[in-house]
């Protein structure tokens, strides 16, 4: 603490002060002790390998592996002297007493079938509970039992080998070390170490008889009868990992969407049924009669609305959305005479029907939100603060993103659910499994679609759609101009102006696609529908006709009055169609883009524990390990920088990353959702690649090359660290720094001053005036 220093050794502490030194313990790592059935070499390297690498497939979150050590076996001796029945085998008893001794030391864990499991009385939820495993269902009783032995009792081998049947007594037995070894405990109770594992030692000894006959064992049929239990046992777990699958009931369509009017219910006096009327009767009561079945027509429609929405509460509640509408009716087809009671009806055409009775009313938007509300409350998840926080900054399109966000959600429910503690697999992966990759944390999956973040996956998040680049004005000024590409690297949208600074840009650039993502995509194809001319403006998107008669738009700002103010064009898309039927499939395909594709949101979760230099770097440079006291602390207690701890790195510059009130929700619930041990720390950094005036600005940039060579260089090693890129990724951990919304400092007396423009200590940098 004196220095500012980590080590792994106590001889640091020779010449400082007692209260300068403080120690602590990284928490998280850990080691794993093996029984291993084949103590060969080689096969104990085979299997240690499995065993890695299905432990990082499945690591927890700041958590890593050390070692794997094979647990130490212990030779016990066991004598004994054991009278059997006169018909008893003893070869086969003897292979019997065996198997239970060898099963009472090494404890294993059965597998069971399905059906074994539900005869135990264990419900399904309870068996599938967890990943399914490849050999079957194990009894969670059992496993907790399955637990190396801290001691070895007599009394428990007398029990085992009295539980053989063919066994009479048990005349006289000792359990005791091999050779001279001299074990802890006395004549009745060997006790044993931690990972420690008893074995029988090949000098023990058993004796059989038969009364007062003394038997001879043909250890040859020993061995024979081993084998045979072992293949049992085989067979039984083979057996288990067979059917794994629940039988489910035979189905029977119902057909709930079906409906007869509840007229032909009635009895037949009252002349409304599929009989109808007699002739004598008279014009007064045929009147009445189509007076009852013109009043039961309007229950006979709404019954019919009922069991059609019954029928679609399968597509209802899907997630995928595919739905374009949330109201259902049908025709009500059967009642005697209809088209003497009701005028233009469609009895044929359902879709007709349902869109002169509910189309005015169906707000599908809105009306699928509160149907994933209703799936998400299911799961006890709720977007409610994140609806109020994309209003305020999408407005009137909010709904729409809103309704993405929680469709992308529900889809990978299982995963951002079950995997939400998993960190990504870092040993022995390809490039491709750890950039441009979705080999990331569970609970960054999590997160980011919680945020309602496009793309999750580990890449280059400054390499965006969004190209900021810099020119000299015919004034001799640099200035700057942006563009967006799409995912074809084509041109879809740039700027129509100037600017003197990068912030002024991307304002304009964001404002530009909040414009367009704002615009009415039915309203778009309802205006094709006739020829558009030039000047023709859907709601944001402007309509321009060259002179030689090519279409081309561009985006407006409506809150522009003045149609000649050249303010009131803020992008342009330059390309050129023949055809307007070209120029509508290019604008709706461009706002599809922007609300689904367009992105330069993005994250990345360092874990500090994989960052922890190795053992044999413990007398290296300081820039080995991450700063954690400060200089002259005399009363600093010791900060552990590794255990359960991460760093998590976002662009500072999108725009909703950009707004304060975004950010401090994003915070709230980056800290609720990850594990309640971890502790973050939570950095918005700037900017994208060329998106500094001054490079010295960009920390993204280096923080994405430093992670990526450290990910690459890291993967084939066990414990031990690449150390240049580890010292590089430390370097630019400690160099990144929050980025802000620009605010500017306005005279006391000028009324012109902008909420966006605000200043907010802590929260906000200054602009020039």
């Amino acid at each position: 603490c004196q220095d500012g220093l980590l080590s792994y050794e106590d001889t640091i502490w020779e010449g400082i002060p007692q209260r300068m030194q403080k120690d602590f313990i990284i928490k998280g790592l850990y080691d794993i002790y093996v029984d291993f059935e084949d103590t060969e070499a080689s096969a104990v390297n085979i299997v240690s390998d499995q065993i890695r690498e299905r432990y990082h497939a499945h690591r927890n979150l700041c958590e890593d592996l050390i070692e794997i050590h094979p647990v130490e076996e212990v030779p016990i001796k066991i004598c004994a002297d054991i009278e059997v029945e006169r018909e008893a085998d003893e070869e086969k008893v003897h292979a019997q007493i065996l198997h239970a001794i060898d099963s009472y030391f090494s404890t294993t864990v059965a597998f069971h079938s399905l059906k074994e499991m539900l005869k135990r009385g264990h419900t399904p939820p309870e068996i599938f509970e967890g990943p399914l495993l490849d050999h079957g269902f194990i009894d969670n009783k059992e496993l907790i039992r399955a637990k190396l032995r801290s001691e070895i009792r007599l009394s428990d081998i007398t029990r085992l080998i009295m539980a053989i049947p063919e066994v009479v007594t048990v005349k006289d037995l000792s359990i005791g070390g091999c050779g001279e070894e001299v074990l802890d405990g006395d004549q009745w109770l060997i006790c044993l170490s931690d990972y420690q594992k008893p074995v029988l030692c090949d000098q023990s000894v058993f004796n059989y008889s038969k009364g007062l006959i003394p038997l001879n064992i043909n250890t040859a049929q020993v061995e024979i009868y081993l084998q045979e239990i072992w293949d049992a046992e085989q067979s039984a777990t083979d057996a288990a990992a067979q059917d794994k699958t629940l039988a489910l009931p035979e189905e029977e369509y119902l057909n709930t969407a079906a409906y007869t009017t509840v007229q032909n219910d009635f009895p037949d006096n009252y002349g409304i049924g599929e009989a109808g009327l007699p002739a004598r009767a008279t014009v007064a009561r045929k009147v009445q009669a189509k007076q009852l079945k013109g009043y039961l027509l309007f229950f006979d429609q709404i019954l019919a609305s009922y069991f059609k929405h019954l029928g679609e509460v399968r597509e209802l509640l899907s997630v995928s959305g595919s739905l374009d509408k949330t109201y259902f009716t049908q025709a009500v087809g059967d009642v005697k005479d209809f088209a003497e009671l009701v005028q233009d009806y469609a009895t044929t055409d359902d879709n007709m029907l349902t869109e002169k009775l509910f189309g005015y009313q169906d707000d599908t938007i809105q009306r699928r939100n509160e149907i994933l509300d209703h799936l998400l409350a299911r799961f006890a998840e709720r977007f409610s603060e994140y609806v109020f926080v994309m209003r305020a900054i999408y407005g009137s399109t909010s709904e729409e993103m809103v309704l993405i966000s929680k469709e992308n959600f529900l889809k990978e429910y299982p995963e951002l659910s079950g995997c939400r503690g998993r960190a990504f697999n870092y040993l022995q992966q390809t490039p491709d499994k750890l950039w441009y990759t979705d080999n990331v944390a569970g609970v960054q999956k999590r997160i980011a679609r919680m945020l309602g973040m496009n793309n999750y996956n580990r890449r280059d998040i400054s390499d965006s759609y969004v190209e900021v680049y810099s020119l000299v004005n015919l004034g001799g000024e640099t200035v700057y101009r942006w563009r967006i590409r799409d995912n074809t690297n084509a041109i879809v949208l740039s700027a129509t102006e100037e600017y003197h600074s990068i912030p002024a840009a991307n304002n304009e650039l964001y404002f530009s696609v909040l414009q367009l993502i704002q615009t009415d995509e039915d309203k778009v194809e309802e205006v094709f529908e006739s020829t558009v001319v030039d000047g023709l403006e859907m709601d944001n998107v402007q309509v321009q006709i060259g002179a030689t008669a090519k279409f081309s738009f561009n985006v407006i700002d409506p809150s522009v009055e003045d149609l000649s103010d050249p303010n009131r064009l803020i992008a342009e898309h330059t390309t050129l169609y023949d055809t307007q039927e070209e120029l509508k499939d290019s604008i709706l395909a461009l706002i599809n883009f922007l609300k689904h594709d367009f992105t330069e949101e993005g994250m990345f979760i360092v874990e500090h524990v994989l960052l922890r230099p190795d053992v044999t770097h413990a007398g290296a440079s300081p820039d080995l390990f991450l700063p954690f006291c400060e200089e002259d602390c005399e009363d600093c207690r010791p900060l552990d920088p590794y255990s359960f701890r991460v760093s998590i790195v976002l662009p500072g510059y999108p725009l909703r990353f950009g707004n304060t009130d975004f950010r401090a929700y994003a915070e709230r619930l980056i800290r609720q959702e990850l594990p309640a041990h971890v502790l973050a720390k939570i950095c918005w950094v700037g900017y994208r690649k060329n998106g500094a005036e001054d490079p010295q600005d960009n920390h993204l940039v280096p923080f994405e090359e430093a992670y990526k060579a450290y990910l690459l260089a890291k993967t084939p090693l066990l414990q031990e660290q690449p150390e240049p890129e580890l010292k590089d990724l430390i370097a630019t951990l400690g160099e990144l720094r929050n980025i802000y919304p620009t605010g500017r400092l306005f005279d006391c007396e000028d009324e012109n001053e902008t909420g966006d423009e605000k200043v907010v200590l802590g929260k906000s940098i200054l602009g020039s005036l």
